[in-house]
């Protein structure tokens, strides 16, 4: 049997398929092991080196009653046919393993051109608030470039104003610096210094640490302070010190003009598909690089930017980028279901992040229809990129994508032990849990 961890996505089917075959023959014949060859079932390499016997074949048809890779392409399929989006891609896996990856639907509403994991460039939209900025944060926090503490005006000399001296960094990650939701920059202002000028005047709401308002002014802000402590343009930064050390080679800000043929479209102009360019129109005020939206990326990519946080900081060749106690912090549960950039799982909701991941679990959403979850305690993520915006058919796409994130995560994680249970077949020392953890 190969190794699973290699490339489940194959694999778990095959084997899938290889069970049902040898169940629907005589029990005398179940005694070869799960291989393929001219894409039929025959006699290979074994478990650990033994035959198949029926109780393995019982074991594996139990274990495929609800095949929860099947279940992740039927839930995901369905908002293509219910009109909530016309392509999708996900990818499953865990801290070194790909267990699933899809691409699904079209990337309009016209069939013929359907997405890839490894190649379509999805508007990330506000997940450009922990893929980039909150990253890139973390890697200068780590270097001691910034203290979490410090007052946010020490990074951002020009956001003055009463008792703005209080806010800091940590007040700007967790959304509690009292500022409000929203600004319509791309109507009140001309371009992108009289845009800044905007946020870092607006006067604060609430009192310092009071509420916890979501605000794409705070993501704004810190990505300004990542600017002023790195010396970098951001769209710079994170790419240096976050996209490139990680793999990420298809991540940036924008796209250009050569590489929008890969890029899901985000709307239609005049009948024509809009591809490449920055769907959030304050992003794009400031020329499509900001704090809190503005970054392409690939599904494949955002796994391995999951398969960092899994692996507190080490990259996948083994390099410590970030040190693990910094990005427990990050991770950490604070007021309201917020860590410091990302969304903490909320237990009394299965929207967007289902039933079955842990309560340590992380993630975030963007309105373009991306979205990510991350469980250290099960050691699995799940990543759902769509082009939502391009012209939904379903009249509530908003609340209809919530529940499919959600049903998606609990297959994730019911793949998660289903993979564990076969890894458990070929090594005695594999240990896995009754069940997916609740």
């Amino acid at each position: 049997m190969v190794d699973l961890r290699t490339d489940l996505t194959q694999n778990v089917e095959r084997h899938h398929d290889c069970w049902e075959e040898h169940v629907s023959q005589p029990e005398s014949s179940v005694t070869s092991s799960c291989g393929h060859a001219n894409g039929r079932c025959q006699s290979s390499t074994s478990f650990r080196s033994e035959t198949v016997t029926l109780s393995h074949v019982l074991t594996g048809v139990a274990l495929m009653q609800s095949h929860p890779a099947g279940q992740i392409d039927s839930i995901v399929r369905s908002g293509v046919l219910d009109g909530v989006y016309p392509s999708a891609v996900v990818v499953v896996g865990t801290s070194d393993s790909v267990l699933l990856k899809r691409g699904i639907g079209s990337m309009t509403w016209e069939p013929g051109n359907p997405p890839d994991p490894d190649s379509t460039l999805y508007d990330l939209a506000s997940l450009t608030k922990v893929v980039a900025t909150a990253s890139g944060l973390l890697v200068l926090v780590d270097q001691g470039a910034i203290s979490l503490d410090a007052p946010l005006a020490t990074y951002v000399p020009d956001f003055r104003g009463r008792d703005k001296e209080r806010v800091t960094v940590r007040h700007v990650l967790t959304h509690r610096s009292g500022l409000r939701a929203f600004l319509p920059l791309h109507t009140s202002t001309t371009d992108a210094t009289s845009a800044r000028h905007r946020v870092v005047t607006e006067e604060l709401r609430w009192p310092v640490g009071s509420r916890v308002e979501y605000s794409d002014l705070n993501s704004m802000l810190a990505g300004w302070a990542i600017e002023q402590a790195s010396g970098q343009r951001l769209s710079d930064f994170v790419r240096d010190a976050v996209f490139d050390p990680l793999g990420m080679t298809r991540t940036q800000y924008g796209v250009p003009v050569e590489d929008r043929r890969w890029a899901a479209p985000i709307n239609l102009w005049r009948g024509h598909p809009i591809s490449g360019v920055v769907h959030d129109q304050n992003a794009e005020r400031f020329g499509g690089v900001s704090g809190h939206a503005g970054v392409y990326s690939t599904g494949m990519d955002v796994a391995r930017l999951s398969q960092w946080y899994l692996r507190r900081g080490r990259t996948a060749e083994g390099i410590q980028l970030v040190s693990g106690s910094v990005m427990d912090e990050f991770t950490a549960r604070g007021d309201r279901n917020r860590a410091l950039g990302w969304e903490m799982k909320d237990p009394s909701s299965a929207d967007n992040s289902g039933e079955l991941l842990a309560a340590r679990s992380f993630g975030h959403t963007g309105f373009t229809g991306t979205s990510v979850w991350i469980d250290p305690s099960q050691d699995v993520f799940v990543v759902l990129l769509t082009n939502r915006v391009m012209a939904p058919r379903h009249p509530r796409s908003i609340a209809a994508l919530k529940g499919i994130r959600g049903q998606v995560a609990d297959a994730a994680v019911r793949l998660r032990w289903y993979a564990c249970r076969i890894e458990q077949m070929v090594s005695e020392d594999r240990v896995c849990v009754d069940g997916p953890a609740r």
